[in-house]
């Protein structure tokens, strides 16, 4: 049931924000609708994700973001009842097709969630190296090479190169979620999602993280969840916003923060409600 304020800012979402057609989008999503049971939580909701490019997803809690998020790598399959419907398409491909394995689409777009999830029985190089050999890469110079280079582009090698051996779990909570980064980045993925990655962190390790996340775009095309406007501001080039499911509007970041064409995505940038 919504409140009264949330009835009457209802009145200003667009029933639906038009599709985007770009060519050039490493993945697009296109009408998507998902339900839990009965309830539907997300409501033609339409996306491109450019190569080489942040696009961050703000909005407040509970409208949607998270669950649009993992849409883009098939991980709310993993929630029973969850039912989605529309296209999401990777390099053109509709990732929902039947002919689509779900565990390759989740190599190829990698995912880290809001806490640090370090496997806690692991060292540090096996926490890198996990994915890597479930996928048939053995113990060998090649493996060492790949878990060193994953480490360097999450800028953690330097702080944990004496100490390998030891658990995931001894070193700090900002250098847990960067040892995640590194175990995505391990299996080569195309795309990079971020689920809220710096709530849990100190203003240190999220200054850390948000760096890395400017760099990863030279590689990756990179979609972070955030709570958080000031960090999407600083490190985003792309800006959607959600609310009650939809998405109200989505632009370049500068324009979003500061001339929004929706008066609701306006409300919510100066805090009038969220």
């Amino acid at each position: 049931m919504m409140t009264t304020q949330e009835q009457n800012i209802s009145k200003t979402i667009p029933n639906q924000y038009p599709p985007i057609i770009d060519a050039a989008a490493k993945m697009q999503a296109i009408n998507v609708d998902v339900w839990f049971g009965q309830k539907q939580v997300l409501k033609s909701v339409n996306l491109t994700v450019k190569p080489n490019t942040v696009t961050a997803i703000i909005g407040p809690s509970g409208c949607g973001k998270s669950t649009f998020l993992r849409c883009f790598n098939r991980m709310h399959e993993l929630v029973p009842n969850a039912k989605m419907a529309g296209q999401i398409l990777l390099d053109g491909e509709n990732i929902y097709s039947r002919q689509i394995d779900p565990v390759q689409i989740r190599r190829r777009v990698g995912m880290v969630f809001q806490k640090p999830n370090p496997f806690p029985t692991m060292s540090i190089y096996d926490n890198v190296a996990a994915g890597l050999k479930l996928t048939g890469v053995k113990k060998d110079k090649n493996l060492d090479e790949i878990v060193r280079h994953s480490l360097e582009r999450a800028t953690l090698w330097e702080e944990v190169k004496e100490d390998l051996k030891k658990p995931g779990t001894s070193i700090s909570g900002g250098q847990q979620q960067r040892l995640c980064i590194a175990r995505a980045i391990a299996l080569q993925p195309e795309v990079i999602l971020m689920d809220e990655p710096c709530s849990a962190l100190d203003p240190i390790a999220t200054a850390k993280i948000e760096k890395l996340v400017t760099e990863l775009k030279q590689d990756y095309a990179v979609v972070i969840v955030t709570h958080n406007m000031q960090q999407a501001s600083r490190v985003s080039d792309y800006t959607a916003f959600m609310y009650l499911g939809e998405l109200i509007e989505v632009g370049e970041t500068r324009q979003i923060f500061e001339n929004p064409k929706n008066k609701l995505t306006e409300k919510y940038i100066t805090g009038e409600f969220g």
